[in-house]
């Protein structure tokens, strides 16, 4: 079996490990977790380092666990956050826990029958009755309030400029997490924690808790993944219009297929490492080719397609590329109206729009277009003239006929009129 430890460090997936961790992993099948919490019914960009390296350790013939913190999540953790995170109620954590799960099984094998069989739990199964004093007794005795307040996140909330400061639910955070730990250790024979590097301190909370607990001798460690940024430094996975989601009604497959096709040339040599399974012999080559050619974008297409197939299937995928040429390529009109209506408007996110009443169609194209509300052309003298050279197009097909009656059959999806002068500029009228 592959070296876990290795694959990390050439993929630049490893930020801190305790030692110890690497030769216990060297010696036998460990079982590791890593904890996500269900804020939101999807997982996002920001959560594939995470999940790619369970991914990595199964790979490597390890049993990951994936934690989601239906306890934890009705509290909030203060790592890297300015201000307390809202609690949600049991009915939407359930929720969120089974769309995740149905996220990371396109990553982990919770199906085999092999001992390294993916497993997900929730920590709110071994909290709910787990009392204020049983928890006093059993965690709050072996943590000192001098070792809790050292932890960088607790300063960084205590000594910022966040007016509420931290509230006793967010202080006792790292013992919760460290107790999931414990009770993993003692349960599961689970052995390691993994997480972003921001959750450090919270994770050695934990290994701290069960040598306290069991016994200086205990095997437990913790391993993290570096925070992954853009070139630039700024914050990976965000855009303007927010976070890049796994689910595809919050950002459609074509969307987050032109995210990973649009990073820079020292992104994608990062990120192909980080969010695919390519062999380091793949890698490279693409690297190689990229350099003798970047305008093909060789790394970008091929991270793109492996990121896209592994979160949406390959048929999105399809659609995803064929979409991508329709600005560009010479689409049709078939490939109009093979789109959703959500791929459809992310395609043409960003040209100018129109807006016409459904009683104007049946008007020919050119008193259509030329309109006050609809000014694709500033008159009529410009549209013939550019129709008769060949450079209109309504919905991908080229306009012959300025006097072309344009009625509801020519509408894309029942709404939606695309029209083209020249090859770039487009045009969409939402007929209402």
């Amino acid at each position: 079996m592959k070296n876990f430890i290795e694959e990390l460090k050439w993929r630049g997936m490893l930020a801190q490990i305790m030692p110890g961790a690497e030769e216990l992993l060297q010696k036998e099948m460990v079982t590791a977790y890593l904890g996500t919490d269900p804020t939101a019914d999807s997982l996002h960009i920001g959560h594939l380092c995470g999940i790619m390296m369970l991914r990595h350790l199964q790979n490597c013939g390890h049993k990951p666990i994936i934690l989601v913190g239906g306890a934890t999540g009705m509290i909030g953790d203060p790592s890297g956050k300015s201000q307390e995170r809202n609690l949600l109620d049991a009915d939407t954590l359930y929720h969120n826990q089974e769309c995740i799960k149905a996220q990371v099984a396109k990553f982990l094998n919770f199906d085999s029958n092999e001992p390294n069989a993916a497993e997900m739990v929730n920590n709110y199964d071994w909290m709910k009755d787990f009392t204020f004093l049983d928890f006093a007794r059993t965690v709050g005795k072996h943590i000192t309030v001098n070792y809790m307040m050292a932890k960088d996140s607790v300063q960084q909330r205590l000594n910022g400029t966040a007016r509420d400061g931290l509230s006793f639910t967010e202080f006792t955070y790292q013992l919760l997490q460290g107790y999931d730990f414990l009770h993993l250790y003692q349960t599961k024979n689970c052995k390691m924690q993994l997480g972003g590097n921001d959750q450090w301190g919270n994770m050695t909370t934990g290994t701290e808790l069960i040598r306290r607990t069991l016994g200086n001798d205990q095997e437990a460690y913790a391993l993290t993944c570096p925070l992954i940024t853009k070139a630039d430094g700024k914050k990976f996975g965000k855009t303007e219009s927010g976070n890049i989601w796994l689910d595809p009604k919050r950002t459609s497959p074509y969307k987050f297929y032109q995210f990973w096709l649009n990073v820079s040339d020292d992104d994608a040599e990062k990120y192909i490492k980080i969010f695919t399974s390519l062999d380091k012999a793949t890698i490279d080559g693409l690297a190689e080719e990229h350099k003798a050619d970047p305008g093909r974008r060789v790394l970008q297409k091929r991270l793109a397609e492996e990121v896209t197939v592994l979160v949406h299937g390959q048929d999105n995928l399809n659609t995803a590329i064929e979409a991508s040429g329709i600005l560009f390529g010479k689409s049709t009109k078939e490939s109009l109206e093979k789109l959703d209506e959500q791929t459809f408007l992310d395609v043409f996110d960003g040209v100018e729009t129109f807006t016409l009443a459904k009683d104007q169609l049946g008007q020919p194209a050119i008193e259509l277009l030329t309109r006050d509300d609809v000014r694709v052309f500033p008159s009529k003298g410009e549209m013939r003239k550019m129709v008769q050279g060949g450079g209109v197009s309504l919905n991908k097909e080229k306009l012959t006929d300025q006097n072309r009656i344009i009625s509801a059959d020519d509408l894309i999806d029942g709404k939606y009129l695309l029209a083209q002068k020249g090859k770039k500029n487009y045009y969409l009228i939402t007929v209402k």
